[in-house]
């Protein structure tokens, strides 16, 4: 299910819960709207605010660390395969098929990863898969056969970076799922929803109450909107550029 689909249900139980708290106020005797009932609503509901507040706050805190530390894997991985590409290239002139292989790799990731800019031809090969390239450039690393002692060191750290890149590339992509766990959220939204019930049982019913009301929904539910965008960086509205993993290829095999 999508951020803006999630949002719009948010949006619909907050705000009915709302226009529902407005309806039972014409239900309700003047025995229930008494200041004293007022009063201990007011405090029951202040816990729940309390709560929402704190919950909300985790969970901003959540999206905004998983978008963080996506956006950091990236620049590092991108560091990593310029060094790769460098170290390969002072090994000598038999490094160069690696070298190859590694900018079809990332070319090839850049695809898989951010689709929408490729051509349409090229996204027809993303979507098949190219895990095999990935994991052959390791392979022909060691196969490199090494003559001098500089080019055993050199092969050595290699190896070390394309160690490097493939944890980091299988991190990055274990990570894309979003890590705030629906209950979670249900929860959050039920506790919103009867805050606004509560508010809205107490108010008189005018255009100015419904207005801010809807506005005050609204707000919320954008504000979740952007919560669950933020856990997916590489797709969506809010998603992580590929810049800097375009200017590693650019990099790549010079």
């Amino acid at each position: 299910m999508s951020s803006l689909v999630i949002a719009c249900i948010i949006f619909a139980c907050i705000f009915g819960g709302a226009l529902l708290g407005m309806l039972l106020r014409s239900k309700l005797s003047s025995e229930h709207l008494s200041a004293e009932s007022k009063e201990l609503v007011k405090l029951t509901m202040g816990l729940v605010a309390t709560m929402s507040a704190l919950v909300l706050g985790l969970m901003v805190a959540s999206a905004k660390n998983t978008f963080d530390t996506q956006r950091q894997g990236l620049a590092q991985l991108s560091g990593n395969l310029i060094f790769l590409d460098r170290t390969l290239a002072h090994y000598g002139p038999e490094s160069n098929d690696v070298r190859d292989a590694l900018r079809s790799g990332v070319a090839d990731m850049l695809e898989q990863t951010w689709p929408q800019e490729g051509s349409p031809s090229r996204r027809t090969v993303a979507a098949g898969g190219t895990e095999g390239r990935y994991e052959g450039v390791y392979d022909k690393i060691e196969d490199l056969q090494p003559k001098t002692d500089s080019q055993r060191a050199l092969q050595a750290q290699a190896l070390k970076t394309g160690s490097d890149i493939a944890q980091a590339r299988w991190i990055l992509f274990t990570q894309k799922g979003r890590s705030i766990p629906m209950p979670l959220l249900v929860v959050v939204v039920s506790w919103v929803t009867i805050l606004f019930a509560s508010f809205s049982a107490f108010a008189p019913r005018n255009a100015v109450t419904v207005l801010a009301v809807l506005v005050s929904a609204m707000s919320v539910a954008t504000a979740m909107f952007l919560i669950l965008e933020l856990e997916q960086p590489f797709s969506g509205l809010l998603q992580i550029p590929s810049t800097p993993l375009r200017s590693a290829l650019e990099q790549l095999g010079r």
